[in-house]
């Protein structure tokens, strides 16, 4: 599956905590899918989706395989990190492998529980861990921009993108500013700051881990980080991992209940989940047949053939064509077939692209 959010946060957050519950639920899951090694820092639990239970009644399914997201503990984080202090270049490293950055900040007051700078200020711990990714970018960037200025100066075209970008991002860092704010002119351009791997560049999801009260509707602390997400284009949700380390352990009838007292309709880490994945701009499309109903992931705007490759490399290679209909079609036609009657199902070329909720057969020949 491949796409992996990574998880950091200050000492005594409750990054572990909520770690551990993803650790857990992955663990429970894992029967599910055969061939998975477990690594000891890293968790792939699955997309929660409502629609795969009516697929499966439809096609008589005798098994439901949702996709997955990968969660990646990493541990290290301290002031002067970009200095190679603490863990420092092992964390910095163990960034640059993830796909998205989950931010976990500490929204409560316990005084049992002692924060690093003895203070409860998520907004100032969010600062702490970007001051220390501008400056590892910082630093990367002030040796290479200037050689591709002297190499587009000297008509290297490649060299001019990585210029025109790359500076853009420069400055914005020079000025406090995460590179995620640099606005690309073209593809080229994009993709150019996408191979930089610089670490401010990735989306961040900002979790706030809250008290048992507060797991509802957040509480003031979380409102201001909620203000800062929506001022810098990140993602933010409301957690208690307290409440998420209590619900793992629960059997699966009884968690329902739990929540409901509570005033909430689903689990923190559902949320979580299901943020990390829009986050990542992801889409889910399906496979149906007696045997199971699986949830496959492609990033938006992916087109038939890749969304093949995802399946097998033979499927993309040797693509004819995709039999497609959506979700809601398949439903209100129950089915394949029906859909097809009721003129519901297409037959797509390479050029299709993909929707979430497409119900997919592929043709191909190798």
């Amino acid at each position: 599956m491949g796409f992996r959010c990574g998880i950091v946060g200050l000492p005594n957050v409750g990054k572990s905590t909520l770690f551990n519950a993803l650790t857990e639920t992955a663990a429970a899951q894992a029967a599910n899918y055969p061939f998975c090694t477990i690594e000891p820092n890293i968790a792939n639990v699955a997309v929660p989706d409502p629609r795969m239970a009516a697929l499966a009644a439809i096609a008589g399914s005798a098994k439901i395989i949702e996709t997955q997201l990968g969660f990646v503990d990493i541990a290290g984080l301290v002031r002067g990190a970009s200095k190679g202090e603490g863990l420092g270049n092992q964390f910095l490293a163990n960034i640059r492998e993830v796909d998205a950055i989950v931010h976990v900040l500490r929204c409560f007051e316990n005084d049992d529980i002692q924060h690093v700078d003895n203070r409860i200020d998520p907004i100032s711990d969010a600062e702490t861990v970007e001051t220390e990714l501008m400056l590892a970018d910082l630093e990367s960037l002030e040796k290479r921009v200037p050689a591709f200025q002297k190499k587009a100066a000297q008509g290297d075209k490649d060299a001019k993108i990585a210029a025109s970008v790359l500076g853009q991002a420069l400055e914005l860092l020079r000025e406090g500013k995460p590179a995620r704010l640099t606005v690309p002119k073209d593809d080229e351009e994009r993709r150019t700051l996408d191979l930089a791997q610089l670490l401010t560049s990735k989306p961040v999801l900002y979790v706030c881990n809250v008290d048992e009260a507060s797991a509802a509707n957040g509480n003031a602390l979380s409102a201001r980080v909620f203000e800062k997400a929506k001022a810098e284009g990140a993602e933010a949700v409301v957690v208690s991992a307290a409440i998420e380390a209590e619900i793992v352990t629960m059997p699966p009838e009884d968690r329902g209940e739990f929540l409901a007292d509570l005033g909430l309709s689903e689990t923190g880490l559902t949320r979580v989940i299901r943020a990390g994945y829009a986050l990542l701009h992801l889409i889910t499309f399906f496979t149906c047949g007696p045997k199971e109903t699986r949830a496959w992931t492609v990033t938006k705007g992916s087109k038939a053939p890749q969304a093949a490759g995802v399946i097998h490399t033979d499927f993309e290679r040797g693509f004819i064509r995709a039999e497609t209909s959506a979700y809601d079609d398949y439903i209100a036609c129950k089915g394949e077939a029906g859909a097809r009657d009721a003129g519901k199902l297409r037959s797509e070329g390479k050029e299709y692209v993909v929707q979430d909720g497409d119900v997919l057969l592929f043709r191909f020949n190798v």
